[in-house]
């Protein structure tokens, strides 16, 4: 793993490379000292800390899990099918970038209305996948009630659709992680206490108009955070060091004290609160400093 520097296959809001300097200064000890077997991601997404955590750990074994579909398939076929994925993405790319912009506009939906109805060739619909991710508004992933995706057109000038060694390198980091498409949950049968698992959910929105995105059909409210605070004392109990990060209410509101309350500090949970960059907002003067939660187990 010295030898290569596998880094996020696909822009993901929310992705976490801008963090990871807080991320790292917060890794359990136990973690530092070799002590833990396996790395648990149930919410992966763009896998900023995965890769980067396997540059600087061995682990027995890794399990990463999210709830799109058509993200899971990407992964396996990166890890699986990673020539094959190559060869489709490089003639989308070839045929794009020569284009003028109305002509490369044309074809971006184009693409589009292929990933939404997808072809049999599912390694086709991840290459599509990647294509869109590279050359739509803001890299934004979002879906329709209808689990379409619906981001519109971006003017990239060059942008990197195919980058061939970095796939390369993630298909082989890859090889021996156990990949899941479910509910968060179901990582709870592999959790034990040599398990570190780092959990990225879809942020709780600041405001109205923060809540930018949907990574699928299904919403991520209020309520799926109380269960996923539930599943994180469960996995508490097991004796798991846990790290979660999300948004911080106190942002807009100091008397907002929603996780302070599902993790409290009589529990054992610890919330630090970092500083970190809005990288992804509608209005570039929105693109300002705030604070997140970083919440731990020890």
């Amino acid at each position: 793993m010295k030898n290569m520097k596998p880094y996020p296959f696909v822009k993901w809001a929310g992705g976490k490379r801008q963090l990871l300097p807080e991320i790292n200064k917060n890794l359990p000890k136990e973690l530092l000292n070799n002590e833990i077997e396996k790395y648990v991601e149930p919410f992966v997404g763009g896998g900023a800390v995965l890769f980067d955590l396997v540059q600087k750990f061995q682990f027995k074994e890794i399990i990463i899990n999210d709830y799109n579909e058509d993200l899971i398939n990407l992964y396996k076929h990166i890890r699986d099918e990673v020539d094959n994925l190559i060869d489709k993405l490089s003639k989308i790319s070839n045929e794009y970038l020569p284009l003028e912009d109305e002509e490369r506009k044309k074809y971006y939906y184009k693409i589009r209305d292929l990933y939404n109805n997808p072809p049999e060739d599912q390694i086709l619909k991840s290459a599509c996948f990647i294509f869109l991710n590279r050359t739509c508004f803001n890299g934004l992933y979002r879906v329709n009630s209808k689990g379409q995706f619906n981001v519109p057109y971006g003017r990239y000038k060059n942008p990197t659709i195919l980058d061939e060694d970095n796939l390369r390198n993630v298909s082989k980091v890859l090889k021996n992680v156990t990949i899941l498409q479910d509910d968060f949950s179901t990582v709870r049968n592999f959790v034990d206490n040599k398990t570190f698992v780092y959990f990225d959910p879809p942020y709780r929105p600041l405001n109205k108009t923060s809540n930018f995105t949907s990574y699928s059909k299904n919403d991520f409210n209020d309520d799926e955070q109380k269960r996923l605070a539930d599943f994180f004392h469960e996995l508490h109990n097991k004796g798991a060091k846990l790290l979660l990060s999300n948004s911080d209410p106190k942002n807009v509101d100091e008397n907002d004290n929603f996780f302070d309350d599902l993790y409290p500090a009589s529990k054992g949970f610890n919330i630090i609160r970092v500083n970190a960059k809005r990288l992804i907002n509608s209005n570039s003067n929105g693109r300002g400093n705030i604070t997140e939660l970083l919440i731990k187990n020890y």
